[in-house]
């Protein structure tokens, strides 16, 4: 399966392009003397503007090399990858940096928080990257602090947050520049289950304001909430499909 999603088109319709587009796409690793191995193996893949998608799949089955390539951390070593119909797959490591902070807002399961740091100042890191004077990043970096209901915790560290709270920071820090793409690698995965029903309810809320949201997990519940859940097995997609009921 070649991970496309087949829409039925009227004749003359016509076809609008993904956001994100991945053609023939393989990532290998160097492995010293044994030579190398192969994480990725030829994905096809494209996702549309404003898709909510979940990428799941076991240790070792090449998602995390996938979201890397996806989120212009890693370049793959064949292939094309377009983003917005820009080919990415071969800009140099400024370009690259420069496109991650317009386009892609990154969210971890650990946070990533600069512990040091106030929630409002976190929250202002991908501005400071990108160059925004001073007086329009505080105004940018409360209303993204508003969009998740954090502006009373603006001055708090990440010390004398609970880790919803931690993980509402971090995804105000990566709305902050107002990119097109969300990409959350195990979002939920050091939250109780009260929280992450939570934060998977404001992942919604975010694909509701016309955000693409691209979930990486391995928990079915989790995935269940995306519109889409694409599984990855030995750098393959294995299936591409809908959650019953959705």
């Amino acid at each position: 399966m070649n991970g496309e999603i087949i829409v039925k088109e009227e004749p003359g319709t016509p076809r609008q392009p993904s956001l994100i587009e991945l053609k023939g796409i393989t990532k290998s690793y160097p492995m010293g003397e044994r030579g190398s191995v192969l994480a990725v193996r030829g994905i096809d893949l494209e996702i549309g503007h404003g898709e909510f998608v979940a990428i799941m799949g076991p240790s070792g089955s090449g998602k995390s090399s996938l979201m890397n390539i996806i989120g212009c951390l890693d370049k793959p070593t064949s292939g094309v990858y377009r983003l917005g119909g820009r080919d990415v797959s071969r800009l140099g490591e400024r370009e690259q940096a420069r496109l991650r902070n317009r386009e892609i807002g990154f969210v971890f399961q650990s946070f990533h928080l600069l512990p040091r740091a106030t929630a409002l100042e976190n929250v202002e890191l991908p501005l400071v990257y990108g160059g925004v004077h001073a007086k329009e990043r505080r105004s940018l970096a409360m209303a993204a602090l508003e969009s998740v209901g954090m502006t009373d915790r603006a001055k708090h560290r990440p010390s004398e947050l609970s880790g919803g709270q931690s993980q509402r920071v971090a995804i105000a820090r990566a709305l902050a520049t107002k990119p097109r793409i969300l990409l959350a690698d195990e979002p939920t995965g050091n939250l109780d289950s009260a929280t992450t029903e939570e934060i998977l309810a404001l992942f919604e809320e975010i694909h509701r304001t016309g955000n693409t949201v691209i979930l990486v997990t391995h928990e079915d519940a989790v995935a269940k909430r995306a519109a889409r859940v694409i599984h990855i097995r030995d750098g393959l997609i294995v299936s591409d499909e809908q959650p019953a009921g959705r």
